[in-house]
């Protein structure tokens, strides 16, 4: 079989339009084995970029959605009952280790600390994993890729990332575009065209711009293309800005009055 030429393979990708070198980076990290971090708020495309990486560099991808209860045996494995008897079952950091596949750990910092005790070993030049429970020790091949990600903004003194783990990567630190190109983004994957998408992307950074109020992020790329989702499908505007901006923003109602406010000043 063919090997896809770049133009092909990003074509057959998930869709994800660059706002800086992120690509090339990411290309050079994978190419010399270097594991990446992603830094940057909820929904600005941090997902949608490692999906897109995976597919237009041809390689298998596990995902794992870090919580509080994640532990190291989540992530490499365990025995098992099954039929009367006891097997090891491989967890997806070590399937992807097997398979020389990118291993993309989303808001690694909210998993739990043993976690970071297992990566260690595979983002310096050992590039192993040692699985205590069989005595295996994998040596990660070419095309495995470490990828994790957290959003800074939700750090604090119980959850941090340590400087001991952080310096282990590379880093990119992704915000939310440009207008031209949010509007592009939007539009793209909404199906809403960007004469109306204009006015949601102004409005999100108006939101983005706010001070004093108490919201943890300004709206995200990811709720406004729901919010246009919403809208192309005969939804009216008040009422998808309601259920994709204004209640996942917030559950005070002198805020939500605020934010009314602003989508009022943007849409007349």
């Amino acid at each position: 079989m063919n090997a896809l030429t770049p133009d092909r393979a990003d074509a057959l990708a998930p869709y994800y339009r660059p706002v800086a070198e992120e690509v090339t980076l990411f290309e050079a990290a994978h190419a010399n084995g270097l594991p990446l971090l992603l830094k940057g708020p909820t929904g600005c495309g941090k997902t949608r970029f490692v999906e897109h990486m995976a597919a237009r560099l041809g390689r298998p991808l596990y995902t794992v959605a870090c919580h509080d209860d994640l532990s190291a045996a989540d992530l490499i494995g365990r025995y098992l009952l099954r039929g009367g008897a006891t097997e090891w079952v491989d967890g997806p950091l070590t399937r992807a280790v097997r398979e020389g596949a990118i291993c993309y750990l989303d808001e690694v910092i909210e998993a739990r600390k043993d976690v970071t005790v297992v990566l260690h070993p595979l983002t310096d030049n050992r590039r192993t994993l040692m699985i205590d429970r069989t005595g295996e020790e994998l040596v990660a091949p070419a095309g495995f890729m470490l990828v994790a990600s957290y959003n800074p903004g939700y750090q604090n003194i119980l959850k941090r990332l340590k400087p001991s783990t952080r310096q282990r990567f590379l880093s990119i630190t992704f915000g939310f575009p440009d207008p031209a190109t949010e509007t592009a983004v939007v539009a793209r994957e909404s199906g809403l065209d960007a004469v109306r998408v204009a006015p949601l992307v102004r409005l999100a950074g108006h939101i983005r711009a706010l001070s004093g109020m108490d919201l943890e992020e300004g709206v995200s790329t990811r709720l406004l293309i729901y919010a246009a989702t919403l809208i192309a499908g005969g939804m009216p505007i008040d009422r998808a800005l309601q259920a994709a901006v204004i209640e996942p923003l917030t559950d005070e109602p002198d805020v939500a009055q605020a934010l009314r406010d602003v989508i009022a000043s943007v849409y007349g």
